[in-house]
Formats: C-alpha cells, sequence, structure tokens
C-alpha cells in the first residue's frame, strides 16, 4: 500500500460512492458535507478544512494505484499534534485489514515527516468498526464529550483518540 496526494480529477468519481448509506455518511463526516456527496459541496469543504486548519487528503492506493482509502491530515504547530479526519476506506476492502494497514502508513507519515508527538482523531462511539480498527492501531481514549452531536432521534457522543509516538 502506498499513500499519495488526494488528485480530484481522478479519484472523487470514485470515493463519491464509497459510503452508500445515510447514517454511516453522518458517522464518517458530522454531515459536514451533504448527503449524498456532490463534487462542489466535497470541494467546498476540503477547501474550508486547508483554509482554516492546513488539512491536506490523502489517498492509500495498492501498488498497482487502485483505491483503498481516503483521509485528511493537519499538523497543529501549537500542541505538535497531527489530526486525521474524514477516514474511509473502500468499500471492497472494508473488514480485510485495508484500514489498520493505512492508519499505520498515516501515523507513521505523521511521525516521520510531520515529526509531531501525537496523531488524534475524532469518532463516534456508535461507529463500532471504526473505532476498534482504531484501537488495533494503537490508538486509545484521551476524552468523550457527550452528546457532542444529533442525527435524527439519536444523540451520539464524539471519543477523541490518541497515538503517541513512541
Amino acid at each position: 500500500m502506498r499513500l499519495r496526494p488526494y488528485i480530484e480529477c481522478k479519484d472523487y468519481d470514485e470515493i463519491k460512492d464509497w459510503i452508500t448509506e445515510e447514517r454511516t455518511h453522518a458517522m464518517w463526516c458530522a454531515n459536514l458535507i451533504k448527503f449524498p456527496i456532490e463534487k462542489g459541496d466535497f470541494e467546498r469543504v476540503m477547501k474550508e478544512a486547508a483554509e482554516r486548519f492546513g488539512d491536506s487528503p490523502y489517498v492509500a492506493t495498492s501498488d498497482d494505484g487502485e483505491l483503498i482509502g481516503f483521509f485528511c491530515y493537519s499538523t497543529n504547530l501549537e500542541t505538535n499534534e497531527g489530526m486525521l479526519k474524514f477516514v474511509m476506506t473502500n468499500p471492497k476492502y472494508r473488514g480485510k485489514g485495508f484500514g489498520k494497514e493505512m492508519l499505520k502508513l498515516a501515523v507513521l507519515y505523521a511521525f516521520d515527516i510531520t515529526k509531531v508527538e501525537a496523531v488524534h482523531l475524532n469518532v463516534f462511539p456508535e461507529n463500532i468498526k471504526a473505532k476498534k480498527c482504531y484501537e488495533a492501531v494503537g490508538f486509545t481514549e484521551r476524552k468523550t464529550d457527550l452528546n457532542a452531536f444529533a442525527y435524527k432521534d439519536e444523540s451520539w457522543d464524539r471519543c477523541n483518540m490518541i497515538i503517541k509516538s513512541s
């Protein structure tokens, strides 16, 4: 597996179809991006995240270039922490360890290239598979904000998870 920068004209048309169910979509992006994903809205959110937080989007690919996953990464120089956002895996690779491999590469990039002391992310505990994936990579719970997000008649907590450089 390899990481490379996200290339809109090459990657968007495939990524937009990876999440097809509204509740799963809300768990992925906290409804910051409209459902279903539309190009203009996706581009707007990526641009705003870049301007506001310094986020850069990346994809994980197989050695022959097939898209496996997507995420955004930014570095907070004040706290010397990296942050992962919008993590998602191609549905045909879910449950097979590819998400873990992508996260391990992202964390390695964060520690070795951006020289952060820790990497964190947020997950809704209701997103059981994602949370287990993050834990399997070595992320641990740092704090949980209760009732941080409302989805229809549900109220979800937001769990901040962290992995520290060894």
